[in-house]
């Protein structure tokens, strides 16, 4: 299981990223504070300070349309927020 799924990058994400040194990714949905740090530390050879998670539900909306009724569903995900060291970074576009 990887604990890492893939890192968010938004307006909002980049702007906390530049002015706070804080990540967000969206990782396993059973993956623990522990886990997360970890695993972020390996993977891109920084120091963490600290681990703040979110858990995301299920959301689920109906639409009537003149075709009769639309139903979607977007998935329950886990977001995690990771506070880097002083010092530290990390460049997601270093490898396009």
């Amino acid at each position: 299981m990887s604990i890492l799924i893939k890192p968010i990058i938004t307006e909002k994400a980049t702007n906390d990223s530049e002015l706070f040194n804080r990540y967000t990714f969206i990782v396993a949905k059973k993956a623990n504070k522990l886990e997360i740090k970890n695993a972020v530390e390996k993977a891109y050879g920084v120091t963490i300070e600290s681990v703040k998670t979110m858990n995301y539900p299920v959301q689920r909306n109906t639409k009537y349309t003149k075709n009769g009724i639309v139903q979607a569903m977007k998935g329950a995900y886990k977001k995690a927020v990771v506070q880097l060291a002083e010092g530290n970074n990390i460049d997601f576009y270093s490898n396009i």
